[in-house]
């Protein structure tokens, strides 16, 4: 298995020749660095801005080109769909043309907002997500407004190269891992259920976090991420407040979007993160995959062995019946076991008639998944099979 990693270094090369005016290296002021509103995706670099804001200095000129998780400073020019941007304490920050922003460059997969793509250089771009990603925008939803415009400064730099937010994430995508620890055969884990559904806004998030309650109110121990998607405290933030006793996401291994990753460091992603929530204490782990089975990260997951091999049940939220049927089609023609289905069609009594006529997994109203009998009866047994 092979993956690339990323590794930045100042340019210092270019500074003092005939390319000063394609890229150039200025310092920053620390006072604006402080007072810039930072996003929850750089909430790992608020924290060492916090500590020390000195040494920073700005990568301009037509000649840089970002690529995923490299941050840019840059200013508000027009706001539009997204007026806020959510803080690293996930407080909604309300925005004024002319702030100072630090977010990450990133893409973007949202069928019900946009779908977006890492600019090519330092040009006019995007805020793409609320959680604070800058990218630009290739097409959106016909509900969504026009995404609020931004204006490049620079990538944000220090002594060792652009940050990339990879260089400040406490978790590190280690893609060998997997294989080492599948080759050992010796590390054991908790039962490990996934949480798939139709589209983006299915009820994966609300599901999962019905069920840590339902578990921990069992006298369980849960622990629960999340795997795919756009970096955004909101879904993490609900896994908390059900009593998951962990919870981390694909922001804590410094990437600020999973569309676009390639598929080594989607594994990657997912299987770090089941290591990273399996803790001697923990009973059982949870993990939503966003958005729908047809996503191509997630579809790609679905062909893995080693995702066979971890996941020991599936939670499979749509919003109607005819959904949850073409859904468990692609999941069973994946070889995918699912345990119960759930998700927005339990809103309707109707909708819930609709699907248990003609699916086979139980379905299972979302708000019963916080009952401590019913989400017991979601508990596969642990397997006793190696981590991966």
């Amino acid at each position: 298995m092979t993956h690339t990693v990323n590794t930045y270094n100042v340019d210092a090369d270019r500074v003092g020749t005939g390319l000063d005016e394609l890229v150039q290296l200025k310092p920053v002021p620390s006072l604006r660095l402080l007072r810039a509103k930072k996003a929850y995706t750089t909430r790992f670099l608020a924290d060492r801005l916090s500590r020390s804001p000195e040494g920073f200095f700005l990568k301009e000129g037509t000649g840089v080109v970002p690529e995923a998780g490299d941050i840019v400073l840059a200013k508000i020019a027009r706001l539009g769909q997204h007026p806020k941007l959510e803080s690293p304490t996930s407080r909604r920050q309300a925005l004024f043309i002319g702030d100072d922003i630090l977010v990450p460059y990133g893409n973007r997969y949202a069928a019900d907002q946009f779908l977006a793509k890492v600019s090519t250089g330092l040009e006019p771009c995007q805020l793409i997500a609320g959680g604070g990603v800058a990218g630009t925008v290739i097409a959106q939803h016909a509900a969504m407004g026009q995404a609020t415009q931004i204006a490049p400064v620079g990538l944000l730099t220090d002594d060792a190269g652009v940050l990339n937010l990879n260089r400040l994430a406490p978790l590190h995508l280690d893609p060998a891992a997997a294989e080492a620890a599948r080759e050992a055969g010796v590390a054991r884990r908790p039962p490990v259920i996934a949480f798939l559904g139709t589209s983006m806004n299915s009820g994966k998030s609300t599901a999962l976090s019905c069920l840590a309650r339902g578990l921990t109110e069992a006298g369980l121990t849960v622990s629960a991420g999340k795997a795919t998607g756009t970096g955004s405290g909101n879904d993490p933030g609900m896994y908390v407040d059900a009593g998951a006793a962990k919870v981390i996401d694909f922001t804590d291994f410094g990437v600020p979007t999973t569309f676009g990753l390639d598929y080594c460091g989607i594994q990657a992603v997912f299987f770090g993160l089941v290591a990273a929530l399996t803790e001697p204490a923990t009973d059982v782990v949870l993990i939503e995959i966003a958005d729908g089975v047809y996503q191509s990260e997630t579809n790609r997951l679905l062909s893995d062995p080693l995702f066979h091999a971890v996941v020991d049940g599936v939670v499979f939220t749509a919003a109607d019946a005819l959904g949850a049927t073409a859904g468990l089609q692609v999941l069973r023609a994946a070889g995918i076991p699912v345990t119960a289905v759930s998700g927005v069609l339990t809103s309707s009594p109707i909708a819930v008639q609709e699907a248990a006529a003609a699916v086979e997994p139980p379905v299972v109203e979302t708000v019963s998944l916080c009952e401590s009998s019913v989400a017991m009866t979601l508990l596969p047994q642990a397997t006793g099979n190696p981590l991966f």
